[in-house]
């Protein structure tokens, strides 16, 4: 400052922190902001700033969201008033970028229990989508009135295809590789020949003068049936579990578009739901879940006992925080019988980007000490994930060089 005047280097920061801190830290700044315009009037007391007319209206959006709670100061609030809240969702679009957007439209929800702007159409066509979101809308699912259902649809639609759009290549990809190399057979019978890597592994063998290939070695597809793998995706729809559910909603719908796969889509709270009819349409898949019930995994894996018909090549991916409420020592055994009878178990205790996970330690330890590969896991890693399993690669491992932190068996806990 020069004298009490703020310099323009000075004003900046000031005004930086002035953003963020709001109208009630201008006291502790030393400073007064003096309304809106493009500049300092050279008539303005020393020690002041002025606000231009964008800065001013991310100051309004942001007040009326983060000083709504303020009984002191008060300059806004979004309040129960639908036009009001609409306004305010365009306004924060016009002042920020889409991932500053996203962050404050679940900060209304949390901090003013602002779920009715989700349960109206034309407060859902403002939103911007993302995964957060989606979760908030399935949980609310059967609140939400006919009228908006269909726009709600559409802001799952719209996260469903992003998310495809990023994910569903590497997924194919990799299952697609895996499956190749773990059914590579030396012997094969005359409808599994592979002749494409048939050719090609003899082409060293290639007489001109008969124009042919003498294929010494022959490569198959090992034995042909219906599917190579079978993969159920039996997945915890309660509360914690929101976006793991929204993941795994894609994945299974990617995946049933492979016909070397048969993929099933178990959902659990204190029921179980097959939603495999409903695979060929994530949207209509995440609308079959009832996210934030109770957790019965004992009665889900006995489910997915019935329905598993031949252990020896089935992936069962169980997805849960392991807090369970049904029986705890049947479920064990039931986990127990699943892996003696074949079926590859992996356990994910999340499946999303957001961090540790929350889940029951002690039965984390337990399912490991039955060899079952207990861990968090990102969706940009599930594809790899999928692929090391269908090699029946050691998925422990697998994680350790992913820099995943597995749960570890306790003989104690076995």
């Amino acid at each position: 400052m020069t004298g009490n005047r703020v310099e323009p280097q000075e004003q900046e920061r000031l005004r930086r922190w002035r953003l963020i801190l709001g109208k009630a830290a201008e006291q502790g700044l030393g400073i007064r902001v003096s309304g809106n315009g493009a500049g300092t009037d050279e008539g303005e007391d020393e020690g002041s700033f002025t606000l231009s007319d964008v800065d001013q209206g991310m100051d309004d959006v942001l007040a009326a969201l983060y000083d709504a709670d303020k009984q002191s100061g008060r300059r806004g609030g979004l309040g129960a008033s639908s036009p009001r809240i609409a306004r305010w969702l365009g306004d924060i679009r016009t002042y920020f970028p889409t991932s500053t957007v996203r962050l404050m439209q679940q900060d209304a929800l949390d901090r003013l229990n602002l779920t009715e702007m989700l349960l109206q159409p034309e407060m859902l066509e403002q939103v911007e989508p993302d995964i957060h979101m989606v979760t908030t809308l399935l949980t609310l699912n059967k609140a939400i009135p006919e009228k908006t259902k269909e726009t709600a649809r559409m802001v799952v639609r719209k996260v469903v295809e992003d998310l495809e759009r990023k994910l569903a290549n590497p997924l194919m990809q990799a299952v697609r590789g895996s499956l190749n190399r773990a059914t590579r057979t030396r012997r094969p019978r005359a409808n599994e020949i592979d002749w494409d890597r048939t050719i090609r592994a003899n082409l060293k063998n290639y007489l001109p003068e008969k124009k042919t290939i003498i294929a010494e070695q022959l490569i198959g597809y090992g034995h042909k049936r219906s599917s190579l793998r079978d993969i159920v995706l039996c997945v915890d729809q309660s509360g914690s579990m929101g976006t793991s559910v929204v993941y795994s909603g894609v994945f299974g719908a990617v995946l049933a578009t492979l016909r070397a796969v048969s993929t099933k889509m178990v959902v659990f709270d204190t029921s179980v739901v097959d939603l495999t009819e409903d695979l060929q349409d994530p949207v209509d898949l995440l609308f079959g879940t009832q996210l934030g019930g109770g957790t019965d995994i004992n009665r889900a894996l006995g489910y997915c006992q019935q329905i598993i018909t031949k252990p020896n090549q089935t992936i069962l991916v169980l997805i849960t925080d392991l807090y369970e409420g049904g029986n705890e020592r049947s479920m064990l055994q039931r986990a127990a019988e699943l892996v003696a009878s074949g079926v590859q178990v992996i356990c994910l205790l999340a499946l999303n980007d957001t961090g540790a996970p929350i889940y029951d330690h002690r039965n984390a330890a337990r399912l490991a000490g039955m060899g079952i590969p207990t861990f968090a896991c990102t969706p940009d890693l599930f594809p790899d994930l999928m692929a090391a399993a269908i090699m029946k690669q050691d998925l422990n491992l697998w994680a350790s060089q992913n820099d995943i932190v597995t749960a570890r068996g306790d003989a104690n806990d076995r």
